[in-house]
């Protein structure tokens, strides 16, 4: 059986374009994989607190140390980053926001890289631990950062392409929809492209 973890983030909810080429992904997935289960995470619908002293004292806590409060605490990480590793794919949809990620999507990401469970030290080198899992990663632009002048702004794909290879998800398939604020059919035809290419991704990995 596969298990597929579906992540999204955009805080315009049916409008987004990377939830929607987000979807049809998993649609394709689920398709290719008539047995597949889906564990779904929407972070703008359902937001994480935001890390505090709170969580950071309890997640650097030893287990058997924490209070009532603490643990409550560091299970919500811990069920995160159950998901994670129960997870044979991941979807993450991303829509750009102020030129990088959603505070939301950044929290899901301070929640599941922790030091011991997703990453550790060795020879004094951080090692990723979350290996052998495929990540399809669908972000959205308003305007174009594949090229052209604005390029070194894009502060949203080099950081997820950084902290998922930290925690060792280094098998990923990037679907980018961008230039979606230069009017009606400009979106519509970059979500088109995309669709396309997300189908084609999600029927190579099922294959």
């Amino acid at each position: 059986m596969t298990n597929i973890l579906f992540v999204t983030s955009s805080p315009r909810g049916g409008a987004s374009h990377s939830s929607k080429v987000a979807e049809r992904v998993l649609q394709d997935l689920v398709a290719g994989n008539p047995d597949a289960t889906v564990v779904r995470r929407d972070l703008a619908r359902d937001p994480l607190p935001h890390v505090d002293e709170a969580y950071l004292g309890a997640v650097f806590t030893p287990a058997e140390a924490r209070s009532d409060e603490q643990k409550a605490i560091a299970a919500v990480s811990d069920a995160l980053i159950d998901e994670l590793f129960a997870a044979d794919i991941i979807v993450i949809a991303s829509a750009m926001i102020n030129f990088t990620i959603t505070s939301t999507l950044k929290t899901w990401l301070d929640y599941i890289a922790r030091a011991g469970r997703t990453f550790a030290y060795v020879d004094n080198a951080p090692v990723g631990l979350v290996t052998g899992k495929r990540v399809v990663l669908v972000e959205s632009k308003g305007g174009i950062y594949s090229e052209g002048p604005m390029k070194p702004n894009d502060f949203q794909l080099p950081y997820l392409r950084f902290i998922l290879a930290f925690i060792g998800l280094t098998n990923v398939e990037e679907i980018t929809v961008e230039g979606v604020a230069f009017g009606p059919e400009q979106a519509a035809s970059a979500v088109a492209a995309a669709e396309i290419k997300a189908s084609e991704t999600a029927r190579a990995i099922a294959a």
